[in-house]
């Protein structure tokens, strides 16, 4: 727009140029095959009963060292097959029983081959470490393909990449009760078999919503009696192979004995070291070096604020009041899980929401806690290079810095497949398939999307063109129009971010419009 400069000269001129661009490492490289949809929708079948299994310690990953001072560690536990026999057309059945001797908050599943869908029911189950008391089963959201890198990108090539289920909150927990049963999976897309799969948990929250209906159900019966006797046998076809490798993954932030006088999840100050200090030095133009937060601005100040990042604007700025935005320091992020160095698109075009379909019982102290566990596992346990989202935004209605870069630079991240490039995501904590969004979550999308788009000139209200990097939705290099602040539905086919959420993004534009002064 002409209201505004460039992205290209508000980069160079004041925020520093980038280190690498979206176009330099393949955004628009080769397309992925189709793959499996819904950030929330799993087939509700009966769990199979059957005993308890423990896996060997031995083959236990150790847990994953931190940065000297940050809290919070990641354990990675291999599945064991749990079926005692075969039978003809029975589901695989794959699970782990560890009654104590762990320490999470958040739990997933995760296995070796990212392409690979897992056709199936997750539950588990865990034991709480302040009561001892095992809560019910909950069903764990199967497919999270939607998320991740664009195809072509150095991220996506990494090796280290795994497919995995949706984190799982389930706050302070020390026992942990998992089953993955197979399903049939022939109505879906996506390649069947894969490398391997495995489990994981993270520490930092609490179970979420379901929101699973009961509608993928095949026939069935069960054979044999007793509480872990019996087992479940399929009409129809047989059932595809479980993806190998499942492991649980077990996440803990570290923060269940916070300081004396400090409140769980309360942020804390560690030492600037290494990638932490380039890490909070990509803000030092919008707050003071090392600061755990950046504070809020009015509508005045954050125009003088553009004004002096960018050059003089030609014509009244249509940017909204800078909203207050809680550091990675803020957050205690461990900044060396992270991969180094930062890589940015030319601009911000479309601003992405999702849920984070990790539950909805975490309470606002909780937060940066949830934040750190999904730091984790989408680093740790997924393999990818940071976590996903540019910001995440909890039911409060606080907005915390996601991929690190700098909040005010056009940063590529990995939460919409086939459109990171020149847009940003927003995850909004908790699960809005049947769930209504806080208001004050709903508003802070609205503020920060005024704010944060404001800078690059795009009116939320507006429509305008990506061009995709492949996906199930739309094939590598077609132009499409889109809404400035689209749901992630609208870039792949998927539930996210909850139809509930969903409906309010037109909420959303209006308020981030009217902040704007439009």
């Amino acid at each position: 727009m002409s209201k505004i400069m460039s992205m290209r000269g508000f980069l160079t001129s004041s925020l520093g140029a980038p280190s690498t661009t979206a176009s330099s490492i393949g955004v628009s490289a080769t397309a992925v095959s189709a793959i499996g949809v819904a950030c929330a929708a799993v087939l509700a079948l009966p769990l199979l009963s059957l005993p308890a299994v423990a896996a060997p310690a031995a083959h236990a990953a150790p847990a994953r060292p931190s940065e000297a001072g940050v809290p919070g560690s990641t354990r990675s536990l291999p599945l064991v097959p749990l079926s005692r026999e075969r039978v003809l057309g029975a589901a695989p059945v794959q699970g782990l029983y560890r009654p104590s001797g762990e320490h999470f908050s958040l739990v997933g599943v995760v296995w070796n081959d990212p392409g690979t869908e897992l056709h199936g029911r997750v539950q588990v189950r865990t034991r709480s470490a302040r009561t001892g008391e095992w809560s019910g089963w909950q069903d764990v959201e199967t497919h999270n393909a939607d998320h991740g890198a664009d195809p072509g990108t150095a991220e996506r090539r990494a090796r280290r990449l795994r497919g995995a289920t949706a984190p799982l909150w389930v706050g302070g927990s020390e026992g942990v009760d998992v089953r993955v049963r197979g399903v049939d999976g022939g109505a879906r897309g996506g390649r069947s078999g894969g490398r391997g799969a495995r489990g994981s948990r993270t520490d930092g929250g609490r179970a979420r919503d379901s929101g699973i209906g009961d509608g993928g159900a095949r026939d069935s019966r069960t054979v044999g009696g007793g509480e872990h006797g019996g087992r479940t046998v399929e009409a129809g076809r047989p059932h595809p192979p479980l993806p190998s490798g499942l492991r649980l993954e077990l996440v803990d932030p570290g923060d269940e004995a916070p300081p004396e006088g400090a409140s769980a999840g309360a942020p804390r100050t560690w030492p600037l070291t290494g990638a932490a200090r380039a890490a909070s030095a990509a803000n030092t133009d919008l707050a003071g070096f090392g600061a755990l937060e950046i504070p809020a601005l009015d509508k005045r100040a954050t125009e003088r604020e553009l004004a002096r990042l960018a050059g003089p604007v030609r014509s009244k700025p249509y940017i909204g009041p800078r909203p207050r935005i809680v550091t990675r320091r803020g957050w205690d992020a461990d900044e060396s899980l992270r991969e180094g160095g930062f890589v940015y698109a030319k601009k911000v075009k479309v601003a992405f929401v999702h849920h984070t379909a990790s539950g909805n019982t975490y309470t606002c102290a909780q937060a940066p806690s949830v934040v750190r566990s999904i730091y984790r596992y989408h680093v740790a346990s997924m393999g990818w290079g940071d976590i996903g989202y540019n910001f995440l935004v909890d039911k409060c209605g606080t907005i915390y810095e996601g991929r690190a870069g700098g909040v005010a630079k056009a940063v590529l991240g990995a939460h919409t497949l086939g459109f990171n490039n020149n847009s940003m995501g927003i995850a909004v904590i908790g699960s809005y398939g049947a769930t209504k969004p806080p208001a004050a979550a709903v508003t802070a999308v609205a503020r920060l999307t005024a704010w944060k788009l404001g800078l690059f000139g795009a009116d939320p209200r507006g429509k305008t063109y990506l061009t995709s990097g492949g996906g199930n939705l739309y094939p590598k290099g077609k132009n499409v129009r889109l809404n400035v602040i689209s749901g992630h539905r609208d870039g792949f086919a998927t539930e996210c971010p909850g139809k509930r959420l969903y409906a309010r993004l037109g909420t959303a534009r209006s308020g981030a419009a009217r902040y704007q002064g439009r």
